[in-house]
């Protein structure tokens, strides 16, 4: 996935900015940019990259992104009714230091903890639809208002999730190529045999500094990094079914049924069989 820096200051001189996207998204630009980010998904499903984080999405998610967190929602290949919801917005949309103050404080935890990337109960971003819509027509005053008061809501939502296991924020960090190279090498091939050998030569480092670098970046293994892709891959194939188990199993790069089973199990916490049936 190419990793890009998106300006959108020096396009947009607003606080808030709100728009809707009806496009479906099928490229590998995995971006960033300086000011939070509130992404809701009213049509469409596919997968979501935010930081280390590989997770399938559909109608009802709704995530925010703090400022410098890479992150790409990418379409399911085929769709053409599709609707996003995003709203863009400094810290600042309500005069400089506001949430420092202690009323709100849940506000300022959340805006904290969006440096993971945060995902929301699906009940609450479906609940929060109408009014999301209602908000590109609002005049910036009334955005501002409606921001504040949908922050507080988020802020108190008991299941929201954290979703990056490491800090992956590019500001200042001249590793970003590297890992760039290497998550677009994954993204574009994880069907494929992908030896250490021959991810550790797209970053141009030997296996075991390779090893050191990719574990530092994400918090996780190269391995385990490559099975969340293929698992959460293999989850959207599972809800087609026109698709045998077994066809997905290979489709998305496992050679063994019994340990496609396993690492589904323990990153959806179903198995294949089980999570089609509860669809």
């Amino acid at each position: 996935m190419k990793l890009v820096f998106k300006d959108t200051e020096s396009k947009e001189n607003k606080a808030i900015t709100v728009s809707q996207r009806t496009t479906p998204c099928y490229d590998t630009l995995w971006h960033y940019h300086q000011q939070y980010e509130l992404i809701y998904i009213q049509k469409g499903s596919g997968l979501r990259f935010v930081g280390d984080d590989v997770t399938s999405f559909s109608a009802g998610d709704l995530v925010i992104v703090g400022p410098y967190l890479p992150h790409l929602w990418r379409n399911d290949e085929g769709q053409d009714d599709v609707s996003i919801l995003v709203m863009k917005f400094d810290k600042n949309f309500m005069g400089q230091g506001t949430f420092d103050k202690p009323i709100f404080s849940k506000i300022k935890d959340l805006l904290e903890k969006s440096k993971f990337g945060v995902s929301f109960s699906n009940d609450l971003g479906l609940s929060l639809e109408d009014e999301l819509i209602g908000c590109l027509d609002q005049s910036t005053a009334e955005q501002s208002i409606f921001l504040l008061s949908l922050l507080n809501r988020l802020a108190n939502d008991s299941e929201m999730k954290k979703l990056s296991t490491s800090d992956m924020r590019q500001q200042g960090d001249t590793s970003s190529d590297r890992i760039d190279r290497v998550l677009k090498y994954i993204s574009d091939n994880y069907e494929k045999d992908i030896d250490l050998q021959e991810i550790a030569d797209i970053a141009c480092l030997t296996s075991n500094s390779f090893c050191r670098f990719f574990k530092k970046v994400t918090n996780k293994s190269f391995k385990q990094y490559l099975n969340e892709v293929r698992i959460r891959n293999a989850s959207r194939l599972l809800v087609q079914e026109n698709y045998q188990i077994s066809d997905v199993c290979y489709e998305v790069g496992f050679n063994s049924i019994t340990n496609f089973n396993k690492q589904f199990k323990m990153i959806i916490g179903k198995t294949p069989r089980e999570f089609r049936m509860a669809i």
